[in-house]
């Protein structure tokens, strides 16, 4: 029997072992950094069973995995723990190679990785402007930084002339990208990207992706869970 898609609390029992032939993801319907390891276990079509955490009220058991307290995390059949949203998808890649998502050419994937580090520079803004938005603050400062980040993501692909970060078809890194891109609007930094039309044909592209519209919440859904957890009671389960 799947588990329930309802979040676990530290009330909660622990579940039993992985059942032999799948691989168990610990994760938070709502959570872009989860979502990267769910994106990467649908394009590859992984038979996999999800437990969602309650990330403000976290079972012990769940802790003794990850003690950081983060998700994704996946666990085997024969209990290892893999965590942190990079690796997990690098460790699904190694070890469900039948759809790759990574090129063979040792500089192609080195640039996917030194993109990836980019990005990781570029998420933050998407918290402080949408946090500080909520909060009242003046976030015109950190839009233009964001704008003057997006530009360059804009630039990578006007250079590339692909359709994806990775080239014509859909990779990793557009994978690993794409979960903030989906929130944008929820989060209020839309009219950042007024001026990067090859990332908004990226979007668009993204939008018409099978795995993408497997995984992904309405702008509305997204607005809702912020709001309740900005307001420090996280709906975890909303629409369940």
């Amino acid at each position: 029997m799947a588990p329930s898609p309802k979040c676990q609390g530290k009330a909660c029992p622990a579940p039993g072992p992985v059942p032999n032939g799948l691989i168990r993801l610990y994760s938070m319907r709502f959570c872009p950094f989860a979502q990267r390891a769910r994106l990467v276990l649908t394009a590859k079509g992984v038979k996999h069973e999800i437990i969602n955490i309650n990330l403000k009220d976290k079972p012990d058991w769940f802790l003794a995995k990850n003690p950081s307290g983060t998700v994704p995390v996946l666990e085997t059949s024969s209990g290892q723990v893999i965590y942190e949203s990079p690796i997990t998808c690098e460790y699904l890649e190694e070890v469900y190679p039948e759809k790759k998502l990574l090129p063979s050419d040792p500089f192609e994937r080195a640039q996917q990785k030194m993109l990836l580090e980019h990005y990781s520079k570029v998420i933050p803004y998407f918290y402080k402007i949408s946090m500080g938005k909520k909060r009242g603050e003046d976030v015109s400062a950190a839009e233009v930084e964001f704008t003057e980040k997006v530009s360059q993501l804009n630039e990578f692909l006007a250079k590339k002339k692909t359709k994806y970060f990775g080239g014509d078809s859909i990779t990793m890194i557009d994978y690993l990208i794409w979960p903030w891109f989906e929130r944008a609007e929820m989060m209020g930094v839309k009219h950042c990207l007024a001026n990067t039309p090859e990332l908004r044909k990226w979007i668009e592209c993204m939008l018409e992706d099978p795995v993408v519209k497997a995984t992904m919440f309405s702008t509305e859904d997204h607005k809702v869970f912020f709001n309740s957890y900005m307001d420090g009671k996280p709906n975890y389960d909303h629409g369940l």
